[in-house]
C-alpha cells in the first residue's frame, strides 16, 4: 500500500512540475508581446544617436568597435546585472515599480504624511510577510533621523514623485521616438525626403497605438508576442549574417580594452555623445515597473535565453557592417538589411513599433493609479475588466493626455536624435531614482549594512551620472521636453497631496467627539427614518462634521448608519477577506457602526452594489460574532474594538447572500423560521425609485440580492431583531452621504501656500469627483456642503 501511495505522490508531483513549466512558458511567452518591446526595438535608433554631431564622420574602425564594447557592457551591467538578476528579486509581494519601493520603505518606517495609520493595518498578511522577522532588530539611525525630520520625508516624496513623472515621459516619448524610427527606412527604398510625410504617416500610428489602449492588456498581451518574437528572430538572423560577412573580428570588441580606444580616439565628442550609448537599455525599466503581471522566472527566462543573446548578436552585426561601410552611420539599421530582406523587415519593424510602446503606456497608467491611492494624483477613473491581465486598468485621461504629447513632439521635433536625448533624460532619471530608492531599501527594509548600500549605490549610481553628465549638454536639443514636463506633473502630484493632507488634518481636528452624539441617546436627538445611511468619511476614529453638519440642517436620518472609511495600505494588495474592518459606535440601541475599508496601492474598486451587499453581509457577522464574545466589544463603549469579520469560519452561514432575478426591491422577504422582513417604503415611493433606477444607465449592471436569516437559536433575542433590523434597512435602500467640499487658504497664508490650496480646489472641481472615483450610484447620492479654510 506504502508503494502505491508513493507512485500515486510521484505521479501527481509530475503532473503538478508539467502544469507549472507550462504556466511558466506560457508567461514568458506572454511578456514578449507586453514587457519587452521598447527594449527590443532600440537597435533601430542606438549606433544613429552616438554617431550624431562631432561623430557623424567617424573615420575609424575601432571607433565602431568601442561603440559596441560600450553598448554591451552598458547592457550587461544595466540590465542583465541590475534588473535582471538583482531588481527582480527586490520585489514587494510580487510587484515592483517606483511606487513599490515607497510602500516598502513606509510599511517598514513611519515615513507617509498622511496621518492615517492603524495599529491594526500592521496585522494584514500582506504587510507582516516582508517585515515580521525584523520587528527585533533596533531601528538604523538613518531610520530614525528620516521618522524625527518632516522635511526629509518631503524630500522623500518629491523624489518619488520626480520618478513617478519620468515614467509618465517615457510613456508619451517612447512612441514618438519607436514610430519615426521604424519608418525612417522609407528614406532609402522609397526615397521620401520629405519629413512632413514621414510626419504624417508617424501620427497616424501613433493615434492607432493610443486608440486601442482601451481594449486592455491581455489580448495584447497574447496577440503581440509573435509580433515581437519574429522581430528577434529576424534582428538575430541579421546581426549573424552582418557578423560573418562583414567582419568577424567584431568578437574582440567584447574586451573592454575598446572603450578606452573609443574615448581616446573621440576625446570630448565621444563623452558628449555618451548618452547614446544608455538607449540601449531603454525599456529595460518596465521589466521592474510591470513585474506584478507577471513572475520573476518566466521574465529572467524570456531575458536570459532570448533577449539578451538577439541583442547583443544584433548589436555586434550593425558594428561588423559599420567598421567596413562608414559612411552609413546615420541610418546603420536599414542599411545592413540585405537588399532583398528590407521590405519583409520594414513591415515588421513598423508593427514591432507599435507594440513596443505597450509597456512603457501601461507603466504610466499603473504608476498614476498607484500615486492616486497614495494621494499624490488628482481623480481619475480607472478602468478594469476581469477579462484583462488581473491589476491591470486603463486611465482615459491620460491616455489621450500621452497621446497629444506624443504628437506635439512627433510634430514639433520630427528629429530622432532629439527626441532621444529627451526619451534618454527621463529613462536616465528614473534609473538614477530607483538605484537611490532599492539603496534605502537595502538599510530600512532588508537592515543589511550601510557598506552593501553603498556599494550597490556607487557601482551603479555612478555609471548613471556618468550618462547624465553627457546628457546634460544635451538639455537645449531636446532635452529640456522631460524637465519641463516632469516639472508640470511635479506641481499637480505635489499640490495635490499637500491639499489632501491639509484637508485631512481639518477634518481631524473639526471633528465631533463620539460622546457627544452618544450623549443625544438612542434617537440621536433627530427623527429616524427607515433606511441605510453610509457616511463617507476620511476619518477612520471620531465623528466626522458633516454629519453633524447633515442633522443641522435637516434634523432626519436614516434608521441604520455606516461611517465607511476608504483608505489605502502601503501594501500592493489587501485579501479579501481581510479588506473590512466593522466596529460598532456606541450601545447597540443606537444602531452606528464604523466601516475601514483597506485598499493596497494596486487594489481596483469593485462595483458599489457589491460593496454594498459585502458590507451588510460583514455588518451581521459583526453583530453575530459580538453576541458570541468573539469581537472584544465592551457594551456602552464610545469606540469599540474593529473586528476582521470575513476571516471568520461561520462567514456567510447564517445569513445568506443569493442571486434571484425574481427579486424585486420592495416586495416582501421571507425568511427561515416564520420571519418576515417587508420594506417600510410606501408604494408611492417603491414607484419613484424603480422609475428612477429605468431611467438610470447604472440599473442595468446592478444586480438583485436576497439575504435570508437562517433560523438559529440566539440566547440574546436583540441580536436577531438587530439582524432584522440591519436587514430590513437594507431593503428599504441605502443612501449614500458625502462631502461636497470647497477649500480655500486662509487670509494670512503665505503665497506658496495659497497656490498650492488654490490649484487642489481647482483640481477637485474640474477632475473626476468622488463618487466616480468609488463607483457610487448616482440616485442614491446625497452631498453635504462643507467649507474648508485650511
Amino acid at each position: 500500500m506504502s508503494s502505491d501511495a508513493s507512485r500515486e505522490r510521484g505521479a501527481s508531483d509530475v503532473v503538478e512540475r508539467k502544469f507549472q513549466c507550462r504556466t511558466l512558458l506560457f508567461l514568458a511567452y506572454q511578456s514578449f508581446g507586453f514587457l519587452f518591446g521598447d527594449l527590443s526595438l532600440s537597435p533601430l535608433y542606438v549606433y544613429q544617436s552616438i554617431f550624431s554631431g562631432r561623430l557623424k564622420q567617424v573615420q575609424n574602425e575601432d571607433a565602431i568597435f568601442g561603440a559596441f564594447s560600450l553598448i554591451f557592457w552598458t547592457l550587461s551591467i544595466v540590465s542583465l546585472l541590475k534588473y535582471s538578476v538583482i531588481l527582480l528579486s527586490v520585489d514587494d509581494n510580487g510587484e515592483g515599480g517606483i511606487v513599490a519601493l515607497y510602500s516598502q520603505l513606509c510599511r517598514n518606517a513611519k515615513f507617509c504624511l498622511l496621518p492615517n495609520h492603524q495599529a491594526s493595518d500592521e496585522e494584514l498578511s500582506t504587510y507582516l510577510k516582508l517585515g515580521s522577522s525584523n520587528r527585533s532588530i533596533p531601528p538604523s539611525p538613518l531610520k530614525r533621523f528620516i521618522e524625527k525630520h518632516k522635511s526629509t520625508k518631503k524630500a522623500l516624496l518629491i523624489f518619488v514623485l520626480l520618478g513617478a513623472c519620468m515614467v509618465i515621459c517615457v510613456g508619451a516619448l517612447m512612441p514618438a521616438i519607436s514610430v519615426l524610427s521604424s519608418i525612417k527606412g522609407l528614406e532609402i527604398e522609397a526615397k521620401i525626403a520629405n519629413k512632413s510625410v514621414l510626419s504624417r504617416i508617424s501620427c497616424v500610428l501613433v493615434i492607432g497605438l493610443f486608440v486601442m489602449q482601451h481594449r486592455g492588456s491581455y489580448k495584447v498581451a497574447f496577440v503581440f508576442p509573435p509580433i515581437i518574437i519574429l522581430w528577434l528572430l529576424t534582428i538575430f538572423m541579421i546581426g549573424i549574417y552582418n557578423v560573418i560577412k562583414w567582419n568577424p573580428r567584431i568578437y574582440g570588441a567584447l574586451s573592454p580594452h575598446y572603450i578606452y580606444k573609443f574615448f581616446r580616439l573621440t576625446g570630448k565628442g565621444g563623452w558628449v555623445n555618451l548618452g547614446g550609448v544608455f538607449l540601449c537599455v531603454t525599456g529595460t525599466e518596465a521589466m521592474f515597473g510591470d513585474l506584478g503581471y507577471y513572475r520573476q522566472i518566466p521574465l529572467r527566462v524570456a531575458f536570459y535565453c532570448v533577449i539578451y543573446p538577439c541583442l547583443v548578436l544584433q548589436y555586434m552585426g550593425q558594428a561588423a557592417f559599420l567598421s567596413k561601410n562608414l559612411s552609413a552611420v546615420h541610418i546603420s539599421f536599414y542599411a545592413s538589411i540585405p537588399d532583398v530582406l528590407f521590405w519583409p523587415v520594414f513591415v515588421v519593424s513598423a508593427l514591432a513599433a507599435v507594440v513596443s510602446s505597450q509597456a512603457v503606456i501601461a507603466s504610466a497608467f499603473s504608476t498614476v493609479q498607484q500615486c492616486h491611492a497614495f494621494e499624490c494624483f488628482p481623480r481619475v477613473k480607472a478602468v478594469h475588466s476581469r477579462r484583462w491581465i488581473p491589476g491591470q486598468t486603463y486611465i482615459p485621461e491620460i491616455n489621450w493626455i500621452l497621446m497629444i504629447i506624443s504628437l506635439a513632439v512627433t510634430v514639433g521635433l520630427g528629429d530622432i536624435n532629439r527626441i532621444g536625448h529627451a526619451y534618454g533624460i527621463a529613462h536616465l532619471i528614473l534609473v538614477f531614482v530607483t538605484t537611490c530608492l532599492t539603496s534605502l531599501a537595502i538599510i530600512l527594509v532588508w537592515n543589511r549594512s550601510l557598506i552593501i548600500a553603498l556599494a550597490f549605490a556607487l557601482s551603479f549610481g555612478s555609471i548613471e551620472i556618468l550618462f547624465l553628465s553627457s546628457y546634460s549638454l544635451k538639455i537645449l536639443k531636446g532635452g529640456w521636453i522631460p524637465l519641463v514636463l516632469s516639472a508640470v506633473f511635479m506641481v499637480v502630484m505635489y499640490a495635490w497631496h499637500y491639499g489632501s493632507r491639509k484637508r485631512y488634518l481639518f477634518d481631524t481636528h473639526n471633528k465631533v467627539s463620539t460622546r457627544t452624539i452618544l450623549a443625544l441617546g438612542p434617537s440621536l436627538g433627530i427623527v429616524r427614518v427607515p433606511g441605510m445611511g453610509l457616511i463617507y468619511t476620511g476619518l477612520a476614529t471620531g465623528i466626522p462634521a458633516s454629519f453633524t453638519h447633515f442633522l443641522t440642517n435637516l434634523p432626519a436620518f436614516y434608521q441604520v448608519v455606516v461611517f465607511v472609511c476608504v483608505k489605502t495600505v502601503p501594501v500592493a494588495w489587501v485579501p479579501r477577506e481581510e479588506r473590512y474592518l466593522i466596529g460598532r459606535i456606541g450601545p447597540k440601541s443606537y444602531r452606528l457602526y464604523r466601516c475601514i475599508v483597506r485598499n493596497g496601492y494596486k487594489d481596483v474598486c469593485n462595483d458599489e452594489n457589491d460593496f454594498e451587499n459585502e458590507l451588510v453581509m460583514s455588518i451581521a457577522e459583526f453583530i453575530q460574532l459580538e453576541a458570541e464574545g468573539c469581537s472584544g466589544k465592551a457594551e456602552g463603549s464610545a469606540d469599540g474594538r474593529m473586528a476582521v469579520v470575513r476571516t471568520s469560519g461561520k462567514f456567510g452561514t447564517r445569513l445568506l447572500m443569493s442571486e434571484s432575478s425574481a427579486f424585486q426591491e420592495g416586495n416582501n422577504i421571507n425568511l427561515p423560521g416564520a420571519l418576515t422582513v417587508t420594506s417600510s417604503k410606501s408604494p408611492i415611493l417603491k414607484r419613484l425609485r424603480a422609475m428612477y433606477e429605468r431611467e438610470s444607465p447604472e440599473h442595468i449592471t446592478r444586480r438583485r440580492i436576497r439575504f435570508e436569516l437562517q433560523n438559529v437559536i440566539y440566547y440574546d433575542p436583540r441580536v436577531k431583531e438587530e439582524l432584522m433590523e440591519l436587514v430590513e434597512a437594507k431593503c428599504t435602500g441605502a443612501a449614500y452621504v458625502i462631502g461636497h467640499s470647497n477649500v480655500k487658504a486662509n487670509w494670512n497664508s503665505s503665497f506658496i501656500k495659497k497656490f498650492a490650496i488654490d490649484l487642489y480646489s481647482f483640481l477637485r472641481k474640474n477632475c473626476r469627483a468622488p463618487v466616480v472615483g468609488l463607483n457610487i450610484p448616482s440616485i442614491s447620492l446625497i452631498k453635504v456642503g462643507m467649507n474648508y479654510n485650511v
